[in-house]
């Protein structure tokens, strides 16, 4: 039951809602961060129990550390604090693959129902790819949706993955899919509150480039592209984490076969460290968020802040960056 990854959410037996961050976890707990909790004030409604969305890492952490600490769990693996759920505390594990299959065998739908199953149908066909590779994230997953929700699908596999993201690029999609103009990008830009560290023309640049979100008639999309479980090499303490602290680096792109997947990955080299440690030089740029996905290719020099850690494993130790857990202050953009 607790075999969890990117992409799940669960709920724990006080009725919080958290989705789960990344494909590796310890064996007594998932490494989850809280979404939705009830609330009389909430605008979202389940089974007649009201919902409301806590936003940012920030409010997320106040709420627990009010309320339940115990789900503020410092990790012995990545030496530091993370959101966690104890395995006795998980009520239900949510699948995305399992809500397809569900909402598929179901006769009466809502819109936005309608909406989700239509555009992986569009997928299917585009792609020649089985139901079994797709899933329904988000919201929706957890029936917690309205009616100008979003769309989150989910992609399982790597080679699927990218038959996916060739298909967006392809005719049959491109009939049915917009991609971000001008304005939809503005705002995301506000929406994400970018100003203070990239500039919306930059913005703009980056955000032209990227098939995996759009529109879907009346709907913003995101497919999230995850590893399937026979991909996923790294065990739970396979790898050590130490945080050294924040950077800011030049790097050049190396390896972008990772840059479409949730947790993306970015190889790197020729970095320079102009803020920070300066022996800490790292040989990859890393995020568990989906938004960092698509931001830099192959034979691209780069500009990244974020936090910097120390990697022990069987090999030796070397150094990566994170990316993504300070939306206001973290990126990855081309050039100085």
């Amino acid at each position: 039951m607790h075999r969890a990854r990117e992409g799940d959410f669960l709920e724990t037996i006080e009725n919080l809602i958290f989705d789960v961050k990344g494909l590796v976890h310890p064996p007594d707990r998932v490494i989850a961060y809280l979404r939705y909790v009830p609330s009389v004030k909430g605008g979202r409604t389940r089974l007649g129990v009201r919902y409301r969305k806590v936003y940012g890492l920030r409010g997320r952490e106040a709420f627990l550390q009010k309320n339940l600490p115990l789900y503020r769990y410092f990790d012995p693996v990545a030496h530091r604090r993370l959101q966690a759920v104890p395995l006795e505390k998980i009520k239900v594990l949510y699948k995305p693959k399992k809500k397809l299959q569900q909402l598929s065998a179901r006769k009466s739908l809502d819109s936005m129902e309608e909406d989700a199953l239509e555009l992986v149908n569009l997928l299917k066909s585009a792609t020649d790819l089985p139901s079994t590779k797709f899933g329904i994230s988000g919201s929706l997953l957890v029936d917690l949706h309205g009616e100008n929700s979003d769309i989150d699908l989910t992609v399982y596999g790597v080679r699927e993955s990218r038959r996916v993201l060739e298909a967006l690029k392809g005719s049959e999609c491109k009939k049915l899919l917009e991609r971000y103009d001008k304005a939809g990008i503005r705002r995301l830009y506000e929406a994400r509150s970018m100003q203070n560290s990239m500039s919306f023309s930059a913005f703009l640049m980056h955000e032209k480039r990227k098939f995996l979100e759009g529109r879907f008639g009346r709907r913003d999309y995101f497919i999230r592209c995850v590893k399937d479980w026979s991909e996923i090499e790294e065990k739970y303490g396979d790898r050590y984490y130490y945080p050294l602290g924040s950077s800011i680096i030049h790097a050049v792109v190396d390896d972008d076969s990772e840059n479409i997947l949730t947790p993306c990955v970015y190889k790197v080299s020729q970095a320079k460290v102009l803020l920070g440690k300066k022996r800490a030089v790292p040989a990859q740029i890393v995020s568990f968020r989906g938004r960092f996905c698509e931001q830099a290719f192959k034979g691209e020099r780069v500009q990244a802040r974020g936090r910097v850690e120390k990697v022990v494993d069987k090999n030796g130790e070397w150094y990566r960056m994170v990316i993504g857990e300070s939306l206001r202050d973290h990126l990855i953009k081309v050039g100085g």
